[in-house]
């Protein structure tokens, strides 16, 4: 084609195909501001949606526009205006957009064909593209996230048999020509092509002073609009919420519901960005258009988290970049406790100073690449450009010159081994140094901090922060948020009390603590430390909505218990929890357990204080303690969350012995681990065994704690010979304690006992009525051993030929729960709960803590034989065994399944086999379902070499390079606690 017929082609109005997402209006309104810059370029534009017709209509009066009401895919399924459910997404996702995948391809082939479409655009519907190229037209996609991303944490947590979706995703993006990103977005590795845009940003109709006019509002009312895309639940609306002289705009409020003088109903269909544009600050949920609007009219935005919506802290980042934001807690929210917020909103200055013009830049591109201009680089092949997608994670890559707040499910790993570079000496002097400084700031009163650079650090981050108070804004490895309200925490004239307690890598026990097993378990390197400074009321420094609470309860100052958490943003959560202990009393005595988990649960994004607030209320039912004083509390935490190396209990550990500390309570530490269980069992709401906080409080650096948990004897220390070494490595797969698979499990296991004392019972009744003699058997004693199994305390006390001879044979394989509860009426497990409904594999689950029981008894006794090739290579079977028979109970992953194939291949190496072998076994630890592997093998410098290998091998195949974790640390019982004041305190404000 010449010149002339390229120029002429281009005169040619196209035809685009514009397909929308059907989670949430923001979608619909942005794709508006595309839609209508490409029609006034001349061109068609069909949408294809599930929104309303007056989304579109209202902006675009055209006989150019056209809209198909089909809903492609489901987005995210709200339980209500802030809270996704994650497991009910996937599913609906599947019966909308993957069920009827074959049909909905065939129609949209033929209806594009039909239309004549010259090009696709998605925001950000998957199949869209899949469509587009099987059409043979070229696609684009439109976005700030992308539904992989999304869904890769549900998966997570909701259950591997939804995996598929997240890679069919991936791969119909995959098909789109490239990406064209907006600002606020979320890791998007299937798409390989990406190009930049402004914020695209609805434009005005009317000015501030139209609107106020219209709605009869004047200049000296201060106007704060609620936006929530249809209000929470149950929710309420009330006179006293608001400030005087305040006026609430309402959208999406029902026709029926009454609202308040000082609230104000707005139409469906009233246009927002106008109605923002009049107001003086927004109260809503964080979502695309909300934030880019509020940034666009330097609107201050009053914010509350929505759970599990993944794209939700990048967007935050980015408004408080531009100092727009303030966020409000959940409690707050509901209970009308707005004035603190919309104070504070009236002070900032939202300071956003780029292009708003990103519809129209968008528009442009399009119809440049539908013209034949080329924006892309080459092509890379489908599987090459999905390589860093999603197998167990994703790879990212942080924008220069920002610290992007990465949820750490998807963060990069660093290699542990790479952070240690230094020589000893080095370290020594690093240590010494901060030693030093510290104590210019500090004084220790009690205590001693061992030598340890990671207390030595925490210490002198509390040294600086009372430079944060003017500073706030100052530069360090935490977020400003954080750093706002640590600043404020602590009274520097008041004593500190200062706990530490480090995670553990399951080396063997694992899932067998439930059923009474021996368990072997290493304290690791990384731990929590927790700063407490127990103080009067009166002097405590209360942040503005904890003290405008008191106020408005018109009383005096009461005990009020408040926690900073660092490294919330990498977990999505708030930074911040703070009650009144009041809270945890009903009269004289302390709530119930169960009301506890309903208190912690009301905002997902606070629930993570169920770890550390649990303490108290666990101190005041078990102990009998009450709490007179206030209590100001800052967590931070080096153990990873998800990662299967106990970061909650040493949490729970940290938190428990700092207060405990504080309040002068003299605990041992085999108690405070069993305290600390009831704390992850009954506040928090996971059934986990006891060996973690166990290890946490009673371990020993580079030791292997033996313990028996019947409840929690432990049987001592066992030392690590030193030509052994032992390393974790994460899968990159979340794990989670409280998952469905580990419960599940738990109460097969459960039955499973409740199986074998039944079936003893009737042989010993058999017995019994036979005149002694055993009915099967003649072995001697056997009336004795049946009546030991009729009342079987625990699992592991069944031996393993017991378990062979009498009753494997008789285990159902599954049961369903109801058929379970006809027959035997309760498993007896007082932290979990039998699901009627569900089906539950019973013998492999029974098996598995009857074998490891064994197993750790052999490996426990090899550790002390003679030092040999065979004494490490019956180790590392006994890891392989115990791996193989989590996957057998439903408790493998394919990451962990993966690294454990890879220390298989190193083993029987040529390599390996030519010279001394030097890594021999692995296995899944803890809860399984993914998190960390610990392998076992000869402490030398080709296993190091070894494990790097592994590690590289991991991310070529994966896209994930994995943590590493080595080394170790003392207990918290071993620490004991640190009393600190400070010498030169500075001037209270």
């Amino acid at each position: 084609m010449g010149t002339a017929s390229v120029e002429e082609s281009k005169k040619r109005p196209l035809v685009f195909a514009y397909y929308v997402t059907g989670h949430g209006f923001g979608h619909a309104t942005r794709v508006v501001e595309v839609a209508r810059n490409l029609i006034l370029a001349g061109h068609d534009v069909h949408v294809v949606t599930g929104a309303p017709a007056f989304v579109f209509t209202s902006e675009i009066q055209s006989p150019r526009l056209f809209l198909r009401k089909v809903l492609l895919d489901c987005g995210a399924v709200q339980a209500d205006a802030l809270t996704v459910d994650r497991l009910a997404s996937l599913e609906k996702y599947s019966e909308t957009a993957v069920v009827p995948r074959a049909s909905i391809l065939a129609t949209e082939v033929e209806w594009l064909k039909s239309i004549r479409a010259d090009f696709v655009v998605s925001d950000v519907v998957p199949v869209a593209c899949r469509a587009a190229a099987d059409a043979g037209i070229p696609s684009v996609c439109i976005t700030n996230f992308s539904w992989d991303f999304i869904y890769a944490e549900y998966v997570m947590a909701a259950g591997n048999h939804h995996r598929s979706i997240v890679w069919q995703i991936a791969e119909d993006y995959s098909h789109c020509e490239f990406l064209i990103r907006l600002p606020g977005y979320c890791p998007m590795p299937a798409f390989r092509d990406i190009i930049d845009v402004p914020l695209v940003v609805r434009r005005l109709h009317k000015s501030r002073k139209e609107v106020r006019k219209e709605l009869g509002i004047g200049e000296d009312v201060k106007v704060v609009i609620l936006n929530f895309g249809g209000q929470p639940a149950g929710w309420k609306l009330k006179e006293e919420y608001l400030p005087t002289g305040w006026l609430c705009l309402v959208c999406g409020a029902s026709e029926s519901e009454k609202l308040p003088p000082n609230f104000l109903k707005l139409a469906k269909d009233a246009y927002t960005p106008d109605l923002m544009a009049a107001s003086d600050c927004m109260l809503g949920k964080i979502g695309y258009g909300t934030v880019s609007e509020a940034l666009a009219y330097k609107l201050p935005f009053v914010f509350v988290r929505r759970d599990y919506f993944n794209e939700e802290p990048f967007l935050r980042n980015m408004l408080e970049y531009y100092q727009g934001g303030v966020e409000m807690i959940r409690r707050d929210l509901l209970t009308g406790h707005w004035r603190p917020y919309l104070e504070r909103a009236m002070t900032l200055n939202p300071c956003y100073e780029g292009g708003i013009n990103g519809g129209e830049v968008a528009a442009r591109i399009l119809q440049d690449t539908a013209y034949g201009k080329n924006y892309t680089l080459d092509k890379l092949s489908g599987p090459r450009r999905l390589r860093d997608a999603i197998v167990l994670g994703y790879q990212l890559q942080r924008v220069p010159g920002r610290d992007l707040c990465i949820p750490d499910w998807y963060a990069n790993a660093e290699s542990e081994l790479g952070l240690r570079t230094g020589s000893p000496t080095a370290v020594t002097a690093e240590n010494n140094s901060l030693a030093d400084s510290f104590s210019q700031d500090f004084e220790i009163l009690h205590g001693d901090f061992l030598g340890l650079s990671d207390t030595l650090s925490f210490l002198k981050s509390l040294a600086g922060l009372d430079a944060l108070v003017d500073s706030p804004t100052k530069k360090g490895k935490h977020t400003i948020r954080e750093q706002k309200a640590a600043a404020g925490l602590f009274n520097w004239e008041e004593d500190i009390f200062v706990a530490r307690a480090p995670g553990r890598l399951d080396v063997m026990g694992g899932i067998a603590d439930y059923s009474g097993s021996l368990v072997l378990q290493m304290p690791i390197r990384e731990a929590c430390h927790v700063a407490v400074q127990k103080i009067h009321p009166s002097k405590q420094r209360l942040w503005k909505h904890a003290l405008a609470r008191q106020q408005d309860k018109g009383q005096g100052p009461t005990p009020v218990l408040q926690i900073v958490s660092y490294g919330s943003e990498l977990s999505n959560r708030g930074p911040t929890f703070d009650m009144d202990l009041s809270d945890f009393l009903e009269g004289d005595e302390p709530i119930t357990y169960e009301k506890a988990r309903q208190y912690f649960a009301r905002d997902p994004s606070q629930r993570w204080a169920a770890y550390v607030a649990g303490t108290v209320l666990v101190l005041m039912k078990e102990l009998g303690i009450r709490f007179e004083n206030s209590i100001s509390l800052l967590v931070s935490s080096a153990v990873p969350e998800g990662k299967g190396v106990s970061s909650s209990a040493s949490v729970e550990v940290a938190s428990m012995s700092a207060i405990a500390a504080s309040h002068g309570l003299n605990i041992s530490p085999r108690e405070l681990a069993l305290l600390c269980q009831k704390v992850e069992n009954h506040v928090v709401g996971a059934p986990c065994g006891v060996m973690d906080q166990m290890t946490s409080a009673c371990g020993e650096a580079n030791k292997l704690l033996a313990m028996i948990c019947q409840p929690a004897e432990v049987l001592g220390l066992v030392d690590i010979p030193g030509h052994i070494r032992v390393w974790g490595i994460d899968s990159g797969i979340r794990h989670s304690v409280g998952g469905a698979d580990y419960g599940s499990v738990r109460i097969g296991a459960f039955m499973g006992r409740e199986i074998v004392k039944s079936i003893a019972s009737t042989l010993l009744s058999q017995s019994l009525s036979t005149n002694g003699r055993y009915p099967d058997d003649s072995e001697e004693g056997g009336v004795e051993l049946l009546e030991a199994e009729a009342s079987l305390d625990y699992l592991c006390n069944l031996s393993p030929h017991r378990y062979e001879a009498m009753y494997a044979k008789m285990l159902p394989d599954s049961l369903i729960g109801e058929s379970f509860v006809g027959k035997y009426t309760d498993h007896r497990d007082p932290v979990t709960t039998i699901d009627k409904t569900r089906n539950y594999g019973v013998k492999a689950a029974a098996r598995h803590p009857i074998y490891e029981n064994f197993r750790v008894k052999a490996f426990k006794a090899l550790l002390t034989s003679a030092t040999s090739d065979d004494q490490l290579t019956a180790l590392g079977e006994l890891l392989y065994q115990c791996h193989y028979s989590y996957s057998d109970c439903g408790l493998g992953s394919d990451g962990t399944n993966r690294l454990v194939q890879l220390v298989q291949e190193m083993q029987h190496s040529k390599a390996s086999k030519s010279g001394e072998g030097t890594l021999y076994g692995a296995k899944i630890t803890g809860g399984g379902s993914g998190g960390t592997v610990c392998v076992i093998g000869r402490n030398s410098l080709k296993s190091s070499e070894q494990i790097l290998e592994i590690q590289r091998r991991y991310k070529a195949a994966t896209g994930y390079l994995p943590i590493l974790f080595e080394g170790s640390s003392p207990g918290a019982g071993r620490f004991g606690y640190l009393k600190i004041r400070r010498r030169n305190p500075p001037k209270q404000n």
